[in-house]
């Protein structure tokens, strides 16, 4: 079988084709250039420069018969678009719809797209999780874009006979991650103050051994065509808890300052930094038991030992 991954380059796609190539899988990686990424070694790549609805995936398409679709625009730090709904919207649900109408004209089988939590919503009450059943409450342009994608998709299966199969998964952590999990990997190292000592939220996270373990079990098995999954590690853990973890696979000891969520809302809302307090103290939780029963899945890694693999990562970066 040959798979067409998409975003090979990126933080998931290296390691999905790293994996994919060392089991003997035929792997053809979508690239904005040519790249020279160990990880890629074995596959043949194919440049796709821009995503969108104009796109040409005839060549990359040719022979292939599973799409992983994990090329998107993500959360932007310092946002430039005039329009940035419409940015997100160019990349992520036309240049997906157009990549799924040609798969099917070029006779794909199956395409399993990365869709994102964020499409159920940016937390969950205390005590309750999201699950695939619920409806669908995205709130920024990323997740908007994403759930319109889903829906493109579902229109492109019911018209081509192609498999969809859409994963959302939460906050993806492991060697190469960035964003806030770098950052708070670096205050805990640092022996900084976290002042959320009486924070007791709960949170989910999916290791990306767990994430690519997925993928490919859901490019190959039956069961999983026309389904919509949400994914995490199994283990929904606070974030002050997070971070004794996180102090222990780095040899640290952790920093908790018993500071009241109230007072730490109040000073976050202060300073213009609710959105990262709602972050760090909020809860987000998923239930995947739907994916473990239906596909006979299991994460092969728990949380500590994806923590202690990110942790050795980041330690080798100096």
């Amino acid at each position: 079988m040959t798979v067409l991954v998409t975003g090979a380059t990126g933080f998931v796609g290296r390691e999905l084709c790293r994996t994919w190539i060392t089991t003997g899988r035929r792997v053809r990686a979508a690239v904005r250039i040519v790249s020279a990424d160990v990880a890629l070694a074995g596959a043949q790549q194919t440049v796709i420069p821009e995503i969108g609805a104009d796109t040409d995936w005839s060549q990359a398409l040719q022979g292939v018969e599973v799409v992983v679709h994990l090329a998107a625009r993500v959360h932007v730090m310092r946002e430039s678009a005039v329009d940035p709904l419409a940015e997100f919207r160019r990349i992520n649900t036309a240049g997906t719809e157009r990549l799924a109408a040609m798969a099917a004209e070029a006779g794909a089988k199956r395409l399993v797209f990365l869709s994102t939590v964020k499409v159920n919503g940016e937390s969950t009450a205390p005590g309750s999780c999201f699950s695939a059943a619920d409806t669908p409450q995205p709130d920024d342009p990323y997740g908007i874009s994403k759930w319109e994608a889903e829906r493109k998709l579902a229109q492109i299966a019911s018209r081509t006979g192609l498999e969809i199969v859409i994963l959302r998964p939460v906050l993806v952590y492991g060697p190469g991650v960035k964003g806030n999990f770098i950052r708070l990997m670096r205050m805990v190292d640092r022996g900084l103050p976290f002042p959320a000592g009486l924070t007791e939220n709960r949170r989910s996270m999916v290791y990306l051994g767990n994430l690519i373990s997925v993928i490919m079990q859901c490019a190959a098995h039956p069961g999983a065509a026309g389904k919509t999954w949400l994914v995490g590690d199994g283990e929904d853990i606070a974030t002050t808890e997070l971070v004794r973890r996180l102090a222990a696979v780095l040899g640290k000891v952790p920093r908790l300052w018993p500071v009241p969520p109230g007072l730490l809302k109040l000073a976050a809302r202060i300073s213009g930094r609710s959105a990262m307090f709602d972050r760090l103290a909020g809860s987000l939780c998923v239930d995947h038991s739907g994916i473990r029963r239906e596909l006979d899945w299991m994460p092969p890694y728990t949380l500590m030992q994806g923590l202690a693999a990110t942790a050795a990562w980041y330690r080798q970066q100096g």
